[in-house]
């Protein structure tokens, strides 16, 4: 192989460019207590989540009362990513470059690597079945109600009041900064608005943009009309069988959706096709709210989204394993951190024939371990 590296080959460079960085804020921003665990052998970390008890009264007597059973289960958090951004250069190379160019190339990497972190936990967002907002309008035009919303759709879903996060994309955050609450100094009481730019702290919600985050198209299978085609049992079922005549295509992992009856929100928890002949049972969480008779319609949320996300930071959690040197080989390590994401990094450099490489990489993993604590801001 070879490397093109004519417009870095004079001896003398300037400064050189910054490498233009997304804010890759979400590792920062969710649970990570588990990278004590993530160090041990083994690559699933399993979250105990516990289940519910209900309070009972208290009648004394001569036996004793009937003992109630607990069933709690698990969320996992698989190590199953690994990727590396490497750099190669000659011994041509070495000699021929400025030494600025490691730098700047190095820091390209760690963008690259934290990055695909970044994005790799905000789509998990799939697991979250809470939502405000309207698909495609941009929010918080002239107003703070979406935020309110979403404080609401948190507080319904008993999601703690402290370290609640509100991560959107720039065109929501061009919006929020010239709501006179967030802009004006006797709206805010700091400066922080009309000279930094800055949201901080509104509503709850300590808040942050980044530009990673993107859109969501739901799938095509969905039309209006659906509803509730046989009985669907008692409250506590994670299937719902619904049906329209008209209905094909596709139904994604994440499709949201609430109910006629009672406006309980839902989240798609399998892929499925819709037919129109038969029907289609589909997956949902959380588990049904009541048992929805034959005719109940959906509200479904079919057209694409961009997924600002609101969120206590026990949502989801995240961790990643430190990779050292496996075995004593003449290759040399170092374990950088990245200054924004905050993730920890191992660098290899390795000898070649006439080459070296140096290699930035990262082990870890993500999921949503308490879907209730996190929700939608739709753009």
């Amino acid at each position: 192989m070879s490397n093109t590296i004519t417009n870095v080959l004079p001896k003398i460079l300037a400064e050189g460019a910054s490498a233009l960085r997304q804010q890759a804020v979400f590792p920062q921003l969710v649970n990570r207590d588990l990278q004590q665990y993530a160090q041990r052998k083994g690559n699933v970390v399993n979250v105990p989540i516990p289940s519910a008890i209900a309070a009972r009264a208290v009648t004394p007597s001569v036996t004793f009362a009937s003992n109630v059973d607990a069933s709690p289960t698990n969320a996992a958090v698989t190590l199953d990513q690994w990727y590396e951004a490497p750099i190669n250069l000659s011994d041509n190379d070495l000699v021929s470059v400025d030494p600025m160019f490691l730098g700047m190339q190095a820091s390209e990497a760690i963008k690259s690597l934290a990055n695909n972190v970044d994005l790799f936990i905000w789509g998990k967002h799939t697991g979250f079945f809470g939502y405000t907002g309207t698909p495609g309008t941009t929010p918080f035009s002239g107003s703070m109600l979406n935020a309110a919303n979403a404080k609401k759709v948190l507080s319904q879903n008993l999601a703690p009041i402290d370290n609640r996060r509100l991560v959107i994309d720039p065109s929501a955050e061009a919006n929020a900064i010239m709501v006179p609450e967030v802009l004006r100094f006797d709206g805010r009481g700091d400066q922080g608005g009309i000279l930094a730019g800055t949201i901080g702290t509104k509503l709850g919600f300590d808040w942050y943009m980044n530009q990673n985050i993107t859109t969501f198209t739901p799938g095509t299978g969905w039309v209006t009309g659906f509803a509730v085609s046989t009985t669907t049992g008692v409250a506590g079922a994670s299937t719902l069988h619904i049906l329209n005549a008209t209905a094909s295509g596709t139904i994604k992992v994440g499709d949201l959706f609430t109910m006629s009856t009672d406006s309980k929100q839902y989240v798609v928890t399998a892929a499925a096709t819709a037919s129109s002949t038969v029907g289609i049972d589909i997956s949902v969480y959380p588990p049904l709210a009541q048992a929805y008779a034959v005719g109940a319609t959906l509200a479904v949320v079919a057209s694409a989204y961009t997924v600002n996300m609101a969120f206590h930071r026990d949502a989801w959690a995240f961790a990643s394993r430190p990779l050292q040197q496996a075995f004593q080989a003449g290759n040399i390590f170092q374990l950088p951190t990245d200054p924004i994401s905050g993730i920890a990094l191992r660098l290899e450099l390795s000898r070649q024939y006439k080459q070296e490489t140096l290699s930035y990489d990262i082990l870890y993993g993500a999921n949503v371990i308490r879907p209730e604590l996190g929700a939608k801001v739709f753009g």
